[in-house]
């Protein structure tokens, strides 16, 4: 046996050994400083110069529907272009460690759904009979296509395709020589899109709030003597959120928050004189500002899940405040709105 020949070869293969552990190593090392520029969360835009933006590519000009509308277009575009891209679907580092930011990403992503669910089905018709948009009829489902495909296809393609029917729609609204795009600013139009947005909102509450675990009452069938349910269920039950699901529950309601922040701008300045007419403006501006309340900085390097009077802050439900008063006050407009 060459024993000198053996040496050389185990001091080769020791060397490639080390080599592929240090480039492990610096990978692991970028993909962790990588992974933390892409958590930091896109500030708020101003929904009416976006929207101006937009009109000024076809050298077109604002017109009632064309700010929600943009901001819509500009919510999508902000979650695919942000650093990073869309993170919710990733496979690989550093994208596949991360959990904060696609949960972000997924509250804005029911939120978009929501509104451009309703563009479709009442802002852009008259009445129940009339023709649906032909792109909404194609953006609605292209932004419900799964947030989690990696591939064939992908969900980022996907969100394009509906982002391409938005912008044609945005253009179509926005040409005043076209008569074939239309966007109805009624106050039913506005209330069917908030009835949405207020069960949304009760949703993340009560999750929010269940971080530190509930016993609660069975209120199903409150106010109905002859309801009924499928399955019977116990009178009493604890109501808790998993450990590992206080953070995700945390950063999809902040951004659902991030989203409707922008969208119910657009709903003020699209709907002005709706809302004006039923004294409602301040209301709409009071669901704004406890939303923008959500948006303040976590300076924890991680979302506290204390008890609600203990020594530690409890995060969640600090939130949970916030989404719980913007829920009211959705109410309250939703009522506004109603009266004649």
């Amino acid at each position: 046996m060459n024993l000198d020949g053996l040496k050389e070869r185990m001091t080769a293969g020791g060397g490639l050994v080390r080599w592929l552990g240090l480039a492990l190593g610096v990978y692991l090392l970028v993909a962790v400083l990588v992974g933390i520029y892409w958590s930091f969360m896109p500030p708020l835009f101003d929904v009416v110069a976006r929207s101006q933006a937009y009109a000024a590519e076809k050298n077109l000009q604002s017109v009632t529907g064309s700010v929600t509308t943009g901001a819509l277009v500009a919510a999508m575009e902000t979650l695919l272009e942000k650093p990073g891209g869309f993170l919710r679907n990733d496979m690989f580092p550093p994208g596949r460690w991360l959990d904060n930011i696609p949960n972000w990403e997924y509250g804005v992503l029911v939120q978009i759904r929501d509104l451009a669910r309703a563009l479709r089905e009442a802002h852009s018709r008259s009445q129940s009979q009339s023709v649906e948009d032909p792109d909404l009829a194609q953006a609605e489902p292209s932004f419900n296509f799964s947030a989690q495909s990696w591939a064939l296809p992908a969900s980022e393609s996907e969100y394009r395709r509906g982002l391409k029917h938005l912008r044609g729609y945005f253009y179509r609204l926005s040409d005043s020589g076209a008569r074939d795009a239309q966007f109805y600013a009624r106050a039913d139009n506005l209330r069917y899109w908030l009835l949405t947005v207020e069960t949304r909102l009760g949703s993340l509450s009560q999750r929010l709030a269940a971080s530190v675990g509930q016993r609660r009452l069975n209120t199903d069938l409150a106010g109905d003597a002859k309801a009924q349910q499928s399955t019977r269920a116990p009178a009493e039950e604890e109501i808790k959120t998993p450990w590992l699901e206080i953070d995700d529950v945390f950063y999809q309601a902040r951004g659902t928050s991030w989203a409707l922040i922008h969208f119910l701008r657009a709903a003020e300045v699209d709907f002005a004189g709706v809302l004006e007419n039923k004294n409602a403006t301040v209301s709409l501006r009071q669901i704004v500002r406890e939303l923008e309340a959500t948006q303040e900085t976590v300076f924890s390097p991680m979302i506290l899940n204390g008890s609600g009077f203990g020594l530690v802050a409890n995060h969640s439900l600090v939130m949970a405040s916030y989404i719980s008063r913007a829920h009211a006050a959705i109410i309250d407009l939703r009522g506004l709105l109603a009266e004649g």
